[in-house]
């Protein structure tokens, strides 16, 4: 058995959770970027017991690539489940992370998968597959980031109950980037100060802030051997943007934390 997934409760999470699988009920996790929620996710599988299938959508992301298509092998034409399809037959846990990326066809194709029916019609098959009691659909996507690029639908919304996970408080999130990386609580207390002080920059203008998932990887630079101010610049200031002027204003935040 693989080790469990390295996840720091904040708010009871894990309980409601488990909760929302056990009535086999569909989950939308909403947040910013690098905020924890792909591994909770991670976590919870493992929790469960429950194979974990993850898919990354994007604006290419079709109902063909989630539910299968015809593949030439070996001189035949056989069907070839997608992700979903896969998912669904083993009772898995489906995550489809930046949901609201993906085309209108697959937010139809999830649609009978988050209500009663709980199943999935391939058309090109002509079969119907109904989802076992283990399988459970989780989903994800930023509303602040979405905002400006795309938004789900109110009636799709509705159709998954909802968590939403931000950046933890100061004391927790050091103690996240700490287990996370083992760079210590010490320099991880400094990290977050850096990152507490730039995401209440607004004048920054940044789409994306500084996420959790940045500070841990700045921490394991340090860790490893990489000088503070130089691991803050590749983990830290040159992610955030390609503005020289806000790269510049968090490198001398940088500067007098550490």
């Amino acid at each position: 058995m693989t080790d469990a997934p390295y996840y720091r409760e904040i708010a009871g999470e894990r309980e409601r959770f488990r909760r929302a699988w056990e009535q086999r009920l569909p989950v939308l996790l909403k947040g910013p970027t690098g905020s924890g929620k792909s591994r909770f996710v991670e976590a919870m599988a493992h929790e469960l017991g429950l194979a974990l299938v993850t898919v990354a959508c994007n604006e290419d992301t079709s109902a063909t690539d989630l539910l299968g298509r015809y593949v030439v092998k070996g001189g035949d034409t056989v069907w070839q489940d997608g992700p979903l399809t896969r998912a669904v037959r083993q009772g898995a846990l489906l995550y489809l992370d930046e949901v609201a990326e993906a085309r209108e066809d697959v937010i139809v194709v999830i649609h009978p998968l988050t209500d009663h029916r709980r199943e999935i019609h391939i058309d090109r098959i002509d079969e119907r597959i109904a989802a076992p009691p283990s399988f459970m659909l989780v989903a994800s996507y930023n509303p602040g980031y979405q905002r400006r690029i795309k938004e789900l639908k109110p009636s799709t919304r509705q159709r998954f109950l909802a968590m939403t996970f931000g950046y933890p408080p100061p004391a927790l999130e050091a103690e996240i980037v700490d287990g996370e990386s083992g760079v210590g609580l010490p320099t991880a207390k400094k990290l977050v100060q850096i990152a507490t002080r730039v995401r209440a920059l607004e004048e920054l203008g940044l789409t994306e802030t500084v996420s959790t998932r940045l500070l841990v990887y700045a921490a394991r630079l340090i860790a490893a051997g990489v000088p503070p101010r130089q691991a803050c610049d590749m983990g830290l200031a040159e992610p955030l943007s390609d503005d020289r002027d806000v790269v510049q204003s968090v490198r001398d935040l940088v500067a007098l934390v550490l």
